[in-house]
């Protein structure tokens, strides 16, 4: 039986949630003052703990600050009568778990504790395990289990032995800038590494950027400039979106790579290339080239030796170690102490799609982690794909209701419903409170929604 500490001043307040709390199944102690409530918790030691922000002797600031001393990952839900921005940022930022104002409403309040409790014993069901971390990542791991990622290991392995030119294709997101800081630091470290975004600088300021130019060859040029390819040295050269580059500078960067050298802009004198030269496209190089896009004959040049990363969506079984690794960066980066993704979570991770790859991963856990209550994320952490899934997407069960060939689709209420209908089917056995924090609605909308689409569900 959860055991809940209901700490405020007003006598009438306390013995209305200890009746209510009493009556839900709760353990419940009660404290009129900010002292009698901080004994009260450390004789306790409850799973939760209710503060109001006015008390008579200390303030509720003070309670939380001091109720974090005794137990960093305490639960605590501050309720007010104060409705100013300022109040709410500060408790929230002081480490509590939810914000509720006065008069309190049952259902936001229901809610909040179902979730306060769950955190709560999720963090138990690991606990530790930030003391005895399962491996040690360094800046830079590749993460692959799978087959392909093994390949591609091997590959990098291979190619570090020389100064062949590599091309990386893939996908968005899928880390392939993270593969060729990974050939360069296993080739010559001690070298520049240069990356340049081929698509971000407009063609007339590409090629001074990548030969640089001399003075006065163009309005502007006020001084000798050394370009990219000079400035890297014996290091590496990152042309990345290669397949943006215009026809006219295809035709220069594959004399660079038939001679080793170049001039600069405006210039006459040739200077030697000594970089290693490795590109990388989000598109199908081959497929540009059939279409007149992009120059066959430097199509053949970059690909002497292909390296293909594949997306998220095919490489499943790295999402767990992908998330240990990058919460890890993330902890490390924004000192906090998050330890994972609840089951619950995993299982909408291993069927979401994952459009954006590693990229769109770690921006959703860099977004979860700065605003998470707990040290567990569970879907509540995640409202942005939570649209997704209420859409359908990510749900391979989901089927819509016709195919592409001009025959009716699912409305957006039809895949709501089914929605709706699979998660009752698979979590049926859970409370409307719990089904209501798994599609991430309220009781009310889910009380509608019930109502709307004629479906029964009988458990409180």
């Amino acid at each position: 039986m959860p055991k809940i500490l209901v700490i405020d001043d007003d006598r009438s307040i306390c013995e209305t949630l200890d009746l209510y709390l009493t009556e839900e199944g709760y353990e419940v102690k009660t404290a009129l003052t900010g002292t009698e409530g901080l004994n009260a918790f450390v004789e306790t030691v409850p799973d939760l703990v209710i503060l109001d922000i006015r008390l008579p002797d200390i303030d509720g600031f003070t309670v939380l600050e001091d109720l974090r001393e005794e137990d960093e990952n305490v639960k605590v839900i501050m309720i007010t009568a104060f409705h100013d921005m300022e109040t709410t940022i500060k408790a929230m930022k002081g480490g509590a778990f939810d914000y509720i104002h006065k008069p309190v409403n049952v259902d936001e309040l229901d809610m909040a504790i179902r979730k306060a409790l769950k955190a709560r014993e999720m963090e138990r069901k690991i606990d530790g395990l930030l003391m005895e971390p399962s491996r040690q990542f360094k800046v830079g791991d590749i993460i692959g289990t799978g087959r392909e990622m093994r390949e591609i290991f091997k590959t990098v392995g291979v190619v570090s032995q020389s100064r062949t030119t590599v091309l990386i294709q893939g996908e968005s997101g899928t880390g392939k800038e993270l593969i060729a800081k990974v050939i360069h630091n296993n080739t010559s470290p001690d070298e520049p590494y240069i990356a340049v975004n081929c698509s971000a600088i407009v063609e007339t300021l590409l090629e001074s950027e990548l030969f640089g130019h001399e003075k006065g060859s163009f309005t502007g040029a006020i001084a000798r400039k050394l370009g990219k390819f000079e400035l890297a040295r014996s290091g590496t050269v990152f042309l990345d979106e290669i397949s943006e580059m215009s026809v006219n500078l295809q035709a220069k960067l594959l004399r660079v790579l038939q001679e080793m050298e170049f001039e600069r802009v405006g210039g006459k004198d040739r200077v030697r290339v000594n970089a290693r030269i490795v590109t990388a496209t989000n598109k199908d190089l081959k497929a540009l080239v059939q279409e007149g896009k992009f120059r066959d004959d430097l199509f053949y040049r970059l690909n002497i030796v292909s390296i293909h990363i594949p997306p998220l969506r095919e490489r499943r079984d790295d999402i767990a170690p992908l998330i240990e690794y990058l919460l890890t960066k993330i902890n490390r980066d924004l000192h906090k102490r998050v330890i994972g993704v609840s089951d619950e979570m995993m299982a909408v991770f291993l069927k979401y799609p994952w459009p954006g790859n590693i990229r769109e991963l770690e921006n959703l856990l860099i977004r979860a982690v700065v605003v998470a209550k707990g040290q567990v994320l569970g879907r509540s952490d995640f409202p942005e794909l939570e649209e997704d899934l209420a859409a359908g997407k990510g749900t391979p069960d989901v089927v819509p209701a016709a195919g592409a060939s001009g025959q009716r689709l699912m409305t957006l209420d039809e895949v709501e419903e089914q929605y709706i209908r699979k998660i009752i089917s698979e979590y049926g056995d859970r409370t409307k409170g719990e089904l209501c924090e798994i599609l991430g609605i309220s009781r009310p909308t889910f009380e509608r929604k019930l109502e709307k689409y004629k479906l029964h569900f009988e458990r409180e």
